[in-house]
Order: structure tokens, then C-alpha cells, then sequence
């Protein structure tokens, strides 16, 4: 047995799509609140460029990763391209100087923090080349 067969079969491939619907699953609940918190939140401030553009890139995240928990191996494009896109708004919110909460106190490195969820998911997906591959000892060679 190879390793390639060991985390491409039964329990292992399991765990592997749980772990995917759970840090996904959070994601989603995450950039989620952080939406509605901003549209109730509109009464008080209109919003500016810098708004928006977090809210497109935070829908783009969220439906990126509703289509990776369906197994769509693009959507892993999709999600990188999102949540690296709010990272660099982050960083552009921090080296700015632009008006906002999240970057006071919070070290430039603290960003990158976001990138841990998108590479567990990225590691845990089920990868075409993997999931075609027949266990060994299963392959269409006759002996």
C-alpha cells in the first residue's frame, strides 16, 4: 500500500472531506456575519470604495467555498484568488493609513493569519489524479 492509496481511501478520504466541510463551513459563517454586520451597519456610515470592494471579495469567498464543499477543484482557484485579494486589501487598509478598526495595534504579519484555513482545505481536497487512482491491488491488470 503507497500513501497515495492510504489518504485516497475509505476513512482517510473521509476525514479529509470532513475536515473540508468544517473549515469551509466556518469560513462561510465567518465572511457571513462580517457582511451582515456591515449592511446593518450602513445606517451609520455610507460606504466607501474600500467597503465595497471587502464585501464583493467577501461573497466571492463565501461562494468559492460552497463550491469546494461540492468538490469543484476550480473553486480552489477561486477561493485563493478571493481571500488572497482580501488579505491585500488588508495590507493596503494597514499601509494606507486608511481609516478603518481592524488595523489598529495588529502587527503587519498579522494578516497572513488567512491564509491558514485556504491551505488545510487546499492539503485536505481530493485531487482528481488521487481520487481516479484504483486502490492497489484493485487495478485492471490481470495477473
Amino acid at each position: 500500500m503507497t500513501l497515495t492509496s492510504l489518504f485516497s481511501s475509505g476513512p482517510a478520504l473521509m476525514t479529509r472531506r470532513l475536515l473540508i466541510l468544517v473549515l469551509a463551513g466556518l469560513l462561510v459563517f465567518h465572511h457571513s456575519v462580517m457582511l451582515g454586520e456591515a449592511l446593518l451597519d450602513l445606517d451609520s456610515h455610507p460606504p466607501t470604495l474600500f467597503d465595497v470592494i471587502q464585501w464583493v471579495l467577501r461573497v466571492a469567498i463565501a461562494s468559492s467555498l460552497l463550491l469546494v464543499v461540492w468538490g469543484r477543484p476550480r473553486a480552489l482557484w477561486g477561493m485563493w484568488i478571493s481571500i488572497g485579494g482580501l488579505v491585500a486589501t488588508q495590507y493596503w487598509a494597514h499601509f494606507g493609513e486608511l481609516p478603518v478598526e481592524f488595523t489598529r495595534g495588529r502587527h503587519p504579519l498579522s494578516y497572513l493569519k488567512g491564509f491558514i484555513f485556504p491551505t488545510l482545505i487546499t492539503l485536505a481536497f481530493p485531487h482528481r489524479r488521487l481520487a481516479a487512482r484504483p486502490p492497489e491491488g484493485q487495478g485492471s491488470k490481470a495477473r
